[in-house]
């Protein structure tokens, strides 16, 4: 059975819950507290499988897999079966394109470590963050509702089918909510969301059912 090390709250663990739950794929949850005791992944056990000390990482096998976007592409290949990204090679272009305008340009700059590294280094409090996300990922969204209104209008963001922007979109929109982001200037992306949510691969993969929610 594959495994898979996560965390809760953990946005780039939960697009891999995500590509996981839609392939119909088994995995045991081995949680990796980022909080707790100064971080479950900085210790030496945890290292020792991820030297960037980060999540997630994913087993299968003998293989150990670290970064979400190589893990969701080593998934698509190795169970290709329910695919995740598009027939056609421009359609795989332009999901490649929606899910890393969020892994890429958004995601980082809100990442737990770059928070505690602008309070740790220039002062930050909680309220300063709270804004330095919120504006991140307002510069990020209006990237994205601008890519979503260039495409045929679809279910999901390309096409009917959920893809791997998909996967990337709805962890970002949840952190969006949780620094309270005024969201009401996206319609393509609530849009979007609201057809994932609808699904119960999306709804398992969610923070706050997953085993070590607080």
């Amino acid at each position: 059975m594959l495994a898979l090390y996560t965390y809760w709250r953990s946005s780039a663990a939960y697009r891999i819950r995500i590509a996981l739950n839609l392939k119909g794929l088994p995995y045991e949850s081995r949680p990796v507290h980022l909080v707790n005791e100064g971080g479950e992944h900085f210790k030496p056990s945890y290292r020792e499988l991820s030297p960037q000390a980060q999540l997630p990482t994913l087993i299968d096998g003998d293989l150990v897999v670290r970064q979400s976007m190589a893990i969701l592409e080593y998934l698509e290949e190795a169970y290709p079966e329910t695919p995740l990204l598009p027939a056609d090679r421009e359609g795989r272009a332009r999901v490649r394109e929606l899910a890393l305008a969020v892994a890429t340009d958004v995601h980082p700059l809100g990442n737990l470590r770059v928070l505690k590294a602008i309070e740790a280094d220039f002062g930050a409090d909680a309220a300063a963050k709270a804004a330095w996300s919120r504006k991140w990922i307002r510069h990020g969204f209006e990237g994205v509702e601008a890519l979503l209104a260039r495409s045929p209008a679809a279910r999901f963001s390309y096409g009917d089918t959920p893809t791997l922007a998909d996967c990337c979109l709805v962890p970002q929109y949840y952190n969006a909510l949780r620094w309270e982001l005024d969201v009401a200037p996206y319609p393509l992306i609530r849009r979007v969301v609201a057809a994932c949510q609808a699904l119960d691969a999306f709804r398992r993969a969610a923070p706050e059912v997953q085993p070590d929610a607080p």
